[in-house]
């Protein structure tokens, strides 16, 4: 079987990319391509994972008339020739897309081709690209079943996998992530991620979190600033008088490279609402405070958000409404509240599907069998 996998530009459309891929070969070795575009970060992660890389040119199209939308649409275009000679050098059975501009031109000129296709929408909130691509594609994995209706017309052709997680993700121990990374195993651990990049409303909330919890020797802190954002929250808690160091429970980092480890050892999780983050976190049954980022297509992370706290598996402050006490305050109620706390981890993990991966592997096979017969 030969398989395209189509999908970049974030880390939340390749990494899910990446774990189809291994899905896919656990359940039946294939011959897999990836194809994305020379500018995005798929061109540095992909090939080093081991797996064959080829680019198109792809551009994002906005609803308005600039030239830089002209210049995507022109770029757009010529990546459906390039697409279309990608795909007949490399002939696959089944053509799969995770997101990302990319996906624009290759899974259509598949789809025109009649190789059967599959897009993985990871948002409650369809992007434009899979909306359009929609109507063309065999089948539409979403990973939340609240993301059917917003597909219209072509809601049959949905099916409910949830988002692909990573294994390592589901396999890393409390004590294995409490010993990588150096954590006491009797506290209560509060982890705080923003993103690779970070998230600047929440760094600086967190200024009064570590503020009113340092020292505390029930709980301990974990917080990923993003790169970017490091030397600003360390500057505001040295203006407050706090030597990070001395209190015994406050771990700050700019990154996180062994996030399963850290999700592992958590008890509370204060994150943004990205699909993947929300996958990675309900797999392990993470109770959690969602700062949703305001700023994302269509809003879609509050929408994402707000899927987790009507169940009850966590609460949404949104980020204009955030604020360091207010933080703080939501913390100090749940970590005070161990049975409303045991009652949301039930519910997360409820919530999660660390089957995702391999439903959405054996979507795509099922597609290319029936292509063959």
């Amino acid at each position: 079987m030969r398989v395209i996998i189509s999908g970049g530009g974030t880390g939340g459309h390749i990494y899910p990319a990446l774990t189809i891929a291994r899905a896919i070969n656990e359940i039946q070795p294939a011959d897999i391509l990836f194809v994305g575009t020379e500018q995005g970060l798929e061109a540095d992660i992909v090939p080093k994972e081991g797996f064959p890389f080829a680019t198109v040119a792809a551009g994002g199209i906005e609803r308005r008339l600039t030239l830089g939308n002209l210049r995507n649409l022109l770029k757009t275009f010529a990546g459906l020739f390039e697409s279309l000679a990608v795909i007949r050098r490399f002939r696959p059975d089944v053509v799969v897309g995770t997101g990302g501009y990319v996906c624009g031109p290759v899974l259509l000129t598949a789809s025109l081709l009649g190789i059967p296709a599959v897009i993985q929408e990871q948002n409650v909130i369809p992007g434009v690209t899979n909306r359009i691509l929609a109507r063309f594609v065999g089948k539409i994995a979403v990973g939340y079943a609240e993301a059917a209706k917003n597909f219209g017309a072509n809601k049959d052709k949905v099916v409910v996998t949830g988002n692909p997680v990573r294994p390592e993700v589901l396999t890393a121990t409390r004590e294995e992530g409490i010993a990588a990374l150096g954590l006491s195993p009797g506290k209560l651990t509060v982890l705080v991620a923003g993103g690779s990049r970070g998230a600047r409303s929440v760094n600086t909330a967190m200024a009064d979190v570590h503020a009113r919890f340092a020292g505390r020797p029930e709980i301990q802190i974990l917080h990923a600033t993003g790169s970017g954002e490091y030397n600003n929250i360390v500057g505001l808690l040295g203006q407050r008088g706090i030597d990070i160091a001395r209190t015994g429970n406050i771990s700050i980092v700019p990154y996180l490279y062994n996030m399963p480890q850290a999700l592992a050892a958590a008890d509370l999780a204060v994150f943004r609402a990205g699909a993947i983050g929300l996958a990675e976190l309900t797999a392990r049954g993470i109770p959690a405070i969602l700062v949703p980022y305001p700023y994302a297509a269509e809003n879609h992370q509050e929408f994402n958000a707000r899927v987790l706290e009507s169940r009850g598996a966590a609460l949404v402050i949104r980020d204009a409404d955030l604020s360091g006490p207010r933080l703080a305050d939501a913390i100090e109620t749940l970590l005070g509240d161990p049975a409303r706390l045991a009652a949301m981890a039930k519910t997360s993990k409820e919530l999660g599907r660390p089957e995702a991966a391999a439903a959405i592997a054996r979507l795509a096979i099922d597609l290319a069998g029936n292509r063959k017969a």
